[in-house]
């Protein structure tokens, strides 16, 4: 046992001013990469022109950074657990420059695809970046610091809209990609001379059988959910996949059930406090992006329509990003009504936050100002609730297992977005008006994905209710490293 671990809690944890740099340094990470996210959509319709390749094929840079950040995500995770946060947060932007790199000097379908998924492969900067915050950060500081870093994403993806469609609208689009690496390098240098390593570390045997089974089982599902439009939903490949999905996923569950180092410790998931903030995130993920589907396109549509706006993506950027600083805002109040009434009542009041402003939104869709209030409100409730998980969370596990618990919690939140893509897609494609002898989505159908949206936020609000007040973090199994370890570092919790 570390020396860092047998002192005081106050011993091992930074003085306040540094903590403070310590929390700016790894939410402007967080930012860099939620910004990564959200890069490409200004190009996604230039794409088959500028890399000459069809519009099927340039998908594929959107959905390999969907797949990279599904393996990637509970992968880091548990080796951040085992071998050092901060190590593997360098790991994941070193990735992320990397594949911004590839990205700026592709002018070809293939590099592109593959920088997208090594960005796609940084996604675990946002989840590790919290589990420092436990290790590093005092007790009376990590609830809205945890907080902050958890919105991140949200507001990473706000701000960079409008940042990308200015960038791709002035210069040429391969600025994109190099404004990505230097924000990168900038986070990475940061990290490196601030960031503090934690002592806290699990220790064990990495479980690469298991790490091949979820991600086989994860590739197999989100392949068959975000292609399944244009492979057609009963096609045998679609069908196919989603089959396989299943089938893997149960007997990579048999198998972590089994193994006494599994990559995800199940029993710990099953914990009804772990369980049900899983289940809340992926609804909140669904409801999240119902929002980003739905707003743009009713900004871009004709104004002949009857119902679109006829807005350019720069203006749809400049309207969304006032929901990013609302987030970061309201991650602040979510860490006080976290700290004076738990992070359970926190959750369900920005899942109702989050319904409200879907459920106005469909009577308010008719003027610019309109769409500002509702992504403003449906972002309050956001940073709400994305700032009371990791503390539902990390209430509920051992310290050891904080990161591998963080990421899958940020999975599942990213499984409901590729869902909410789904389903979204199909409605649609379903409700159209003719426009000219084109079909373009009908103002019922974009009520119809609201209202969804809104039914997911309701969902998340139902799940909310089954978490159990003030649940304290349990020890996670000796069989990870040693016990007196592990009753130290929960003591230090």
């Amino acid at each position: 046992m570390s020396d860092a671990l047998a002192r005081p809690t106050a011993a091992v944890k930074p003085a306040p001013p540094r903590s403070n740099a310590v929390v700016a340094v790894l939410a402007f990470a967080g930012i860099v990469v939620a910004l990564m996210q959200t890069l490409v959509i200004p190009i996604v319709p230039e794409l088959p022109k500028l890399l000459d390749a069809s519009a099927s094929n340039t998908a594929w840079a959107v959905t390999a950074t969907l797949l990279a950040a599904a393996v990637a995500t509970p992968v880091v995770g548990r080796l951040g657990d085992m071998y050092g946060k901060r190590r593997m947060l360098l790991v994941s932007i070193v990735l992320l420059i990397a594949g911004s790199v590839v990205c700026a000097l592709s002018d070809s379908v293939i590099p592109m695809i593959a920088g997208r998924a090594l960005q796609g492969l940084a996604a675990g900067v946002i989840p590790l970046g919290i589990s420092i915050m436990r290790d590093v950060l005092p007790s009376e500081q990590l609830t809205g610091s945890t907080a902050m870093m958890s919105a991140s994403l949200g507001v990473g993806g706000a701000l960079g809209l409008p940042s990308a469609a200015f960038i791709a609208d002035k210069w040429d689009w391969h600025l994109l990609f190099w404004t990505s690496a230097a924000l990168g390098a900038v986070a990475f240098l940061l990290v490196l001379t601030v960031v503090p390593e934690s002592t806290v570390r699990a220790g064990g045997r990495f479980d690469l059988v298991g790490a091949l089974g979820l991600s086989a089982g994860l590739v197999t599902l989100l392949l068959a959910v975000s292609k399944g439009g244009d492979w057609g939903w009963t096609s045998a490949t679609t069908l196919g996949l989603g089959l396989a999905s299943v089938v893997i996923l149960l007997a990579w569950g048999l198998y972590e059930l089994r193994s006494s180092q599994p990559l995800v410790d199940l029993r710990t998931t099953a914990r009804p406090q772990v369980l049900f903030t899983n289940l809340a995130s992926v609804a909140l993920g669904f409801s999240m992006f119902a929002m980003s589907l739905v707003l743009p396109q009713l900004l871009q549509l004709p104004e002949a329509t009857g119902y679109g706006l006829g807005k350019s993506m720069l203006t749809v950027g400049l309207v969304l990003a006032p929901q990013g600083l609302v987030m970061m805002a309201m991650s602040a109040v979510s860490a006080a009504i976290t700290k004076a009434k738990g992070p359970k009542l926190t959750l369900m009041i920005g899942a109702l936050i989050v319904a409200s402003g879907y459920a106005l939104n469909i009577v308010l869709m008719s003027e610019v100002w309109h769409l500002v209030l509702v992504s403003c409100i449906i972002g309050g409730g956001i940073g709400f609730t994305y700032g009371a998980l990791p503390a539902l969370i990390m209430g509920a596990v051992d310290p050891t297992q904080t990161g591998a618990a963080n990421s899958l919690n940020t999975l599942m939140r990213s499984l409901g977005t590729s869902f909410a893509s789904a389903l979204a897609g199909v409605i649609l494609a379903q409700m159209t008006t003719d426009y000219g002898g084109f079909p373009l989505p009908s103002e019922n159908g974009f009520k119809v994905v609201m209202a969804i949206g809104a039914g997911a936020a309701l969902l998340a609000l139902l799940f909310a209710t089954f978490i159990p007040k003030h649940r304290a973090p349990q020890p996670a199994p000796a069989t990870d490293g040693p016990t007196e370890t592990a009753e130290v570092t929960t003591a230090k919790a």
